[in-house]
């Protein structure tokens, strides 16, 4: 399909693939070749999410395995160079925050407003589809969305978990007064704490067992923090609305048992496959119980908050390093206590 640029742009690109897992290696791959309706974005920032790092040490997230080499990262932003010949030139030299996913459009879920649970949805990083730890990236025309010039790079590509944390929040039914528990003082919690807030919740309360993700966490939302390892969240009032951000069974079984009867439990967190369950407990409190899975229709609202200056998303970075560091940025999460999120700077 002819591309329209208004500069040549170049045949291969530098790019880290996980070859293996736990084995990472700078390549020479070809520039991705846009359809009629996709825009090529030259890469300024990516994000390194825990589903990368989760696919580089275990090389599979439940049925999703890693059978050939694979291009990860998905939270990223950059500018437009080219575009298919469907598309505007007009768009060309925009700086873009990129929604990393392609649905069918046509199936049941995309035609009810759901594609983010389209059966044939290509998800960046997602085998096989590669993801944006490279100098490009090819994406949907309408899923590369402008964002001000006010808006750093690092922040235009932190919509991603921004997004999650909207969706987290929608689900949730989070409403002026209501009172939240949040599990995981990493990005996620941290920002569905600040999206709780704006929603009106008066008490959120985040659990961490690390003091320094509890002390950023009450800088940036959360009204109080607890220690999960001498704190009993189940001793106080109940809460209406359970959000898991950490992945931990303790944590999630816990956290169910401190939501009051018709609440909601939200499970959002990466941990173990299985868990085991209070059922009677959900069954005897009516607990409405569901996950998340990625995101709908939150870009604009996400640009909008933090356009605004309501969500701090620059706040959140806490590391830097270039395409040729990925495996340094993949273990950077769990070697250095102190590290909230590593942004990878092509």
């Amino acid at each position: 399909m002819t591309t329209q640029s208004t500069t040549s742009t170049p045949r291969t690109m530098r790019a880290s693939v996980l070859v293996t897992p736990g084995n990472v290696e700078m390549q020479d791959v070809p520039v991705p070749a846009l359809t009629s309706t996709q825009v090529l974005v030259k890469i300024s920032a990516v994000g390194v999410c825990g589903s990368d790092t989760h696919f580089f040490h275990e090389g599979h997230i439940g049925d999703m395995i890693v059978k050939s080499p694979l291009i990860l990262g998905h939270e990223s932003a950059g500018s437009i160079v080219a575009v298919g010949v469907n598309v505007s030139t007009s768009r060309i030299g925009e700086r873009v925050s990129i929604e990393p996913q392609k649905p069918c459009r046509i199936c049941e879920y995309c035609k009810g407003g759901r594609y983010n649970l389209c059966p044939n949805i290509e998800f960046y990083a997602a085998p096989p589809i590669h993801g944006a730890f490279a100098e490009f990236a090819a994406i949907e025309s309408d899923f590369a969305h402008p964002v001000p010039d006010h808006v750093s790079d690092e922040a235009a590509a932190l919509m991603e978990p921004l997004s999650v944390a909207i969706a987290t929040c929608r689900k949730a039914a989070i409403k002026p007064g209501s009172r939240a528990l949040i599990a995981g003082a990493g990005p996620i919690g941290i920002l569905v704490a600040q999206i709780a807030g704006i929603h009106g919740a008066t008490d959120i309360t985040v659990s961490d067992p690390a003091p320094h993700r509890r002390e950023f966490a009450l800088r940036t939302g959360a009204t109080r923090t607890v220690d999960p390892r001498i704190e009993d969240v189940t001793s106080g009032p109940l809460f209406d609305v359970f959000v898991d951000a950490s992945g931990a069974p303790p944590a999630i079984q816990s956290g169910i048992a401190a939501v009051k009867p018709g609440g909601r439990v939200v499970l959002v967190g990466m941990g173990a496959d299985s868990v085991e369950l209070p059922v009677s407990l959900i069954q005897n409190r009516e607990i409405e119980l569901t996950g998340i899975f990625r995101y709908t229709n939150t870009w604009s609202l996400a640009i909008d908050l933090v356009a605004s200056g309501r969500v701090d998303l620059d706040a959140l970075v806490t590391h830097r390093f270039g395409l040729e560091d990925v495996k340094t940025a993949l273990l950077t999460g769990g070697d250095d206590p102190r590290a909230i999120k590593s942004v990878i700077v092509p």
